[in-house]
């Protein structure tokens, strides 16, 4: 990214702003609600958040739109103080604004604009009949978190509010509606709601013709669509900031309305922008408590795989996306059982220190590990057919237990089921040129990256500031709206966003990919350990 550093040009960011050349980019994460004002070079000039957690009311987890409003209102709020008190002034106009959220779910308003249910997240798994249905009836995997899933459970479970639904929409879509008056949402957020062509870029016109014959009589309109956004790409421009939508973002009035803003996209968008992988043979893996990689294809899948959701990039093309329910918490866990021996033993050594010299040691491990195993299953894994998880550590009286192995094997069992789901790709002929893989694990230079490369077998990248997220990818694209999109997104970001991006690029060391083979053959095999396990404790 081009980050200089703006204190020494903070002329430079005040005129940005007071000229209202700056971005505001605004997303709405599971746990954490962000603002970020960007200038004209995409530099984060200021931010602002607010924390806020789903609740499980009805067997349903859900966020009241109070809760919404009221995150949003105090994001803002913390953004505009602090762009005062780092620049002296206080952002009135703006060349764009864009609003980002967590995908998929079921938000549904009556022909009064009310809500009818309350919202359901994608968390929600109550929707399986429906999504095995679709999924047969559409040739097309539909995930459970999918809204047109809920919708025809919804239909299915005979809800009576199903009678008064007339429109359909996602958190992001919602928050934009809301804003602008304008029931639209970005491609690449459309396409967790319902399948997307990417050669229209538009919901999928065959599928919606056989879902609309299966569904007749059951929905209170004769097509789907009746009841969906309009989708856009990126670099469209989606309505603007009204009077209303001014009272809701920021009740001071300080931002003026008449903002253009841009398509409101999903989460999964908004990391492919923050991480420049949006075109063809581009790839992005995150890692944290889930683990998920975005590739984007060159061509549709030749068959449909349970394990693989089809998504877009904010720009329309086919991305196909690995989602893992377990990540890199268990090897958290064991991070704190090592720094806990070390206070014991009298050291100092902070949580950040001891995960950096655990995984450093890992590099001192064999290739295969020693013949040690890990699983990371504190939940269920779809991609393995696990109902339930255990976090395990299995090996052979024969196996080699040293601190190295140990460690490199939970860095491998936080890849293994990826590696699972990446191999259909491979199965399928997608080929990718480099993954960028960015989450706290990547923190340690060269580490996690380098065994990342072993497991996919991809040259990894990872950038100097892998912590921009999802907040600063929604401002870049309001800031591509701004910019008058001649170019296409892709080289938008590689030219304008990225191109003086520090970022450190790993190859695959030929060792490290035989021996993760060796490990991942004996992982894939020692599965059944892992469901006895759920079987008997």
């Amino acid at each position: 990214m081009a980050h200089h550093d703006e204190q020494s040009r903070p002329n430079a960011a005040r005129e940005a702003i007071e000229q209202g050349r700056a971005t505001l980019g605004i997303e709405l994460g599971s746990t954490r609600i962000k603002a970020v004002l960007v200038g004209d070079d995409h530099v984060p000039l200021a931010s602002g958040g607010h924390a806020w957690e789903n609740q499980f009311v009805d067997r349903t987890w859900t966020y009241s739109l109070d809760a919404v409003w009221g995150g949003l209102r105090a994001a803002v709020a913390e953004l505009l103080a602090d762009a005062e008190e780092r620049h002296g002034v206080r952002p009135t106009s703006l060349a764009a604004i864009g609003v980002s959220a967590m995908m998929h779910g079921y938000l549904a308003f009556d022909a009064d604009d009310d809500l009818l249910v309350p919202f359901r997240t994608w968390r929600n798994t109550s929707t399986g009949p429906a999504a095995a249905e679709l999924t047969e009836l559409l040739g097309y995997n539909i995930p459970l978190r999918w809204s047109v899933a809920h919708l025809y459970q919804a239909v299915l479970d005979a809800e009576p509010h199903v009678a008064d639904v007339r429109f359909v929409t996602t958190l992001a879509g919602y928050v934009h509606w809301r804003l602008t008056g304008r029931k639209v949402v970005g491609v690449g957020d459309a396409s967790g709601m319902f399948p997307v062509d990417p050669s229209t870029r538009d919901y999928d016109a065959d599928l919606l013709a056989r879902f609309d014959a299966h569904a007749a009589d059951r929905l209170p309109v004769d097509h789907l669509t009746d009841l969906l956004p309009q989708v856009l790409v990126a670099g469209q421009e989606a309505g603007r900031l009204t009077d209303e939508g001014v009272a809701l973002l920021d009740p001071t009035g300080t931002l003026r309305a008449g903002t253009p803003l841009c398509p409101p996209e999903g989460d999964a968008g908004t990391g492919m922008v923050a991480t420049a992988s949006v075109a063809p043979r581009t790839a992005n893996i995150s890692v944290g408590t889930s683990i998920f990689a975005m590739v984007v294809l060159e061509k549709p899948l030749a068959r449909v795989h349970h394990e693989i959701d089809l998504v877009t990039t904010p720009a329309g093309d086919l991305v196909a996306m690995v989602h893992c329910n377990n990540g890199a918490s268990e090897l958290g866990e064991w991070a704190g059982v090592f720094g806990r021996f070390a206070t014991a033993l009298g050291s100092d050594a902070g949580a950040d220190e001891v995960f950096g010299v655990l995984l450093r040691e890992a590099l001192e491990g064999e290739a295969d590990g020693g013949g040690l195993l890990a699983y990371n299953y504190l939940s269920g894994e779809p991609v393995t057919g696990l109902e339930e998880g255990r976090p395990l550590v299995v090996r052979t009286p024969d196996s080699r237990l040293t601190l190295a192995n140990f460690v490199r094997t939970q860095v491998y069992g936080a890849f293994g089921t990826l590696s699972l789901g990446m191999r259909i790709l491979t199965a399928e002929g997608v080929e990718v040129d480099a993954m960028y893989a960015h989450g706290g694990l990547f923190r340690t230079a060269g580490v996690a990256q380098r065994l990342l490369a072993a497991a996919v077998d991809t040259p990894v990248a990872v950038g100097r500031t892998a912590g921009e997220g999802g907040a600063w990818g929604i401002a870049v694209l309001a800031g591509y709206l701004a910019s008058g999109a001649t170019q296409d997104l892709g080289t938008y970001l590689t030219t304008r966003v990225f191109a003086d991006a520090e970022i450190d690029v790993v190859q695959p060391d030929p060792a490290d990919v035989a021996g993760y083979a060796t490990w991942l053959e004996r992982y894939e095999a020692g599965l059944a350990v892992e469901r006895t396990a759920t079987e008997v404790l």
